[in-house]
C-alpha cells in the first residue's frame, strides 16, 4: 500500500464530486452539533490502512475512551482512498471522521460540518487555509510535512558529495558523482506507480520565495518559462532523466521495493515529502541498513543565497455533514491531533503551533532554511488553479504530464523540453485567458 501524504497544496486537487443526493443538513436531531454531548458511535475512515491493520488505531481509541468513555470508535482503511472517497461522497454514507478528499473548497459546506470561524483557530493550529472557505474552517490537518528530497547520506558521502546542492547545476553534478563513484541509482522517479512523480509539485514557491505561488501560477499564461517555480521543478526532473541519472527502466519501478533500496543504499535520492522519512528509516533498519543513513534536503534552489522549504498539512480531518454523532467526531479530531502522539511517532510536523518541529527537520532551521506556508487564495479565487488545471487538462496533481516529460527526456516520446513546455504553456495560457483573464 502506498502510504503517502501530501502537502497542503496537493489537497486542493482538481477533481470534483458529483452533487446528486449530497446537499442537506445531516442528521435530523437538532441537538446533533459539534458542541453537543460527546457520545455515540463514530466511524473513522482513513487512508492509513497500515495503522488499522497493525492495531495502532485501536490503541488510540483505548486512550481516547479514557477521556470520552461514551464514544464507540471504529475504523475503516481504504487503500485507494483518494479515488474511492470521491465515489462514496456521492452518497450520504462516507463515515463520521474523514480526511478531506479532492473536493473543491466551495463544496465543503455540502459535505462537511463547519467547525467555526477560521480566525478562531489561528492561534492554535497550523495549515488552516487548505480546509477553510469564506472564513469558515471545515478541517484540521492531522499532521504536516516539509517538501524536498530524501537521500541516503552514506551514498552521497561515498560518492564524494561534500555539500548539498542548492542549484540545478549542483544537483546534476552531485547525481553524476553518485553515478561515477557508486553502484546506486542516483535518482529514482517511481514512474510506474505514478503518484511519487506528483510529490515534487509540493515545492511550488521555493524557487521564487513566493507564498502565493499557486495564484501566481494560476494567473500566469506561460508558467513553464525559465525563472518560475513550475519550470524549475519540472526542469530538474527532465534534466536528471535526460542525463541518464535515473532508473534504467522506469516502466518497472516498484514503490515498496524503492523504500528498501533507498534505505540500503541501492538508490541515492527520491523527491518526496518529509512524511516518507520514517518509512525509509524503518525499511533501512529492517533490511540491514541504518536509519541514520536517511537524510532530507531542501529542493535544490535558492533565492539570494537563502533556501526555502514549503511546509503544508497532510489530509485534513473533518466531520461528515451526515454524521449522527458530530460532537464525538469533533472530539476525536481534537484529541488525535493534539494528544495521540501520532505526529511524534511519524516524524511529522504537528498542526499545533506550540509544539516543536520533529527531530528529522530541525536541521533545516539549524542550516538557515526558511520554512514557508502557502497563503490562502484570495476571495473568489480559491479554486482557480484547480479550474485551470481541469480546463487545460494539465494534471498538476496527477502523474500523466510528468510521465510524458520523463518519456520525452529518455527518448521514448517525440520532442524536447522546450517543445513540451511550449505545449504546456499553450494549453495553460488558453485556460488562463478564459478563466482568469
Amino acid at each position: 500500500m502506498a502510504k503517502k501524504a501530501f502537502a497542503g497544496i496537493a489537497l486542493l486537487a482538481s477533481a470534483a464530486v458529483a452533487m446528486s443526493g449530497c446537499a442537506g443538513g445531516g442528521a435530523a436531531d437538532a441537538d446533533n452539533t459539534i458542541d453537543g454531548e460527546v457520545k455515540g458511535d463514530i466511524k473513522v475512515v482513513t487512508w492509513r490502512t497500515d495503522l488499522v491493520e497493525d492495531g495502532t488505531f485501536e490503541k488510540y481509541a483505548e486512550e481516547f475512551n479514557k477521556e470520552h468513555p461514551d464514544v464507540n470508535v471504529t475504523f475503516e482503511g481504504i487503500t485507494d482512498y483518494a479515488g474511492e472517497m470521491l465515489t462514496r461522497m456521492s452518497t450520504t454514507n462516507y463515515g463520521d471522521v474523514i480526511g478531506i478528499p479532492a473536493i473543491k473548497p466551495d463544496q465543503y459546506e455540502q459535505f462537511l460540518e463547519p467547525l467555526g470561524e477560521t480566525a478562531d483557530f489561528e492561534d492554535t493550529y497550523r495549515f488552516l487555509p487548505a480546509a477553510s472557505f469564506d472564513g469558515t474552517q471545515y478541517g484540521i490537518a492531522w499532521g504536516g510535512n516539509a517538501n524536498g528530497v530524501l537521500y541516503n547520506k552514506r551514498v552521497f558521502e561515498e560518492a564524494g558529495v561534500t555539500a548539498l546542492p542548492t542549484t540545478e547545476e549542483e544537483w546534476l553534478a552531485a547525481l553524476q558523482k553518485v553515478a561515477d563513484n557508486t553502484d546506486a541509482i542516483p535518482l529514482y522517479t517511481n514512474y510506474k506507480d505514478g503518484w511519487p512523480l506528483t510529490q515534487s509539485f509540493g515545492n511550488l514557491g521555493v524557487v521564487t520565495a513566493d507564498p502565493d505561488a499557486p495564484i501566481t501560477m494560476a494567473e500566469d499564461p506561460a508558467p513553464w518559462t525559465e525563472g518560475t517555480d513550475v519550470y524549475a521543478v519540472d526542469s530538474l526532473l527532465y534534466e536528471s532523466v535526460a542525463a541518464g541519472l535515473t532508473e534504467p527502466d522506469p516502466l518497472t519501478t516498484n514503490w515498496e521495493q524503492s523504500k528498501v533500496d533507498l534505505g540500503t543504499g541501492k538508490i541515492a535520492a527520491m523527491t518526496l515529502g518529509s512524511w516518507a522519512i520514517s518509512q525509509m528509516q524503518t525499511a533501512a533498519e529492517e533490511n540491514g541498513g541504518s536509519a541514520d543513513d536517511i537524510g532530507y534536503m531542501t529542493f535544490p534552489a535558492n533565492v539570494d543565497g537563502t533556501q526555502y522549504a514549503v511546509i503544508g498539512g497532510d489530509y485534513n480531518l473533518a466531520v461528515s455533514k451526515h454524521s449522527k454523532a458530530k460532537a464525538a467526531a469533533w472530539a476525536w479530531i481534537q484529541w488525535v491531533v493534539e494528544e495521540s502522539g501520532y505526529t511524534e511517532a511519524q516524524g511529522m510536523i504537528s498542526p499545533v503551533l506550540d509544539k516543536p518541529l520533529p527531530e528529522n527537520l530541525q536541521g533545516f532551521e539549524e542550516s538557515g532554511v526558511e520554512l514557508m506556508e502557502i497563503n490562502a487564495a484570495p476571495a473568489g479565487k480559491e479554486g482557480l488553479i484547480n479550474s485551470i488545471a481541469d480546463d487545460s487538462q494539465v494534471d498538476l496533481y496527477g502523474p500523466i504530464y510528468r510521465q510524458k516529460l520523463v518519456d520525452i527526456a529518455r527518448g521514448a516520446a517525440d520532442g524536447d523540453k522546450e517543445s513540451y513546455f511550449a505545449e504546456l504553456n499553450e494549453r495553460w495560457g488558453a485556460s488562463v485567458e478564459k478563466l482568469a483573464g
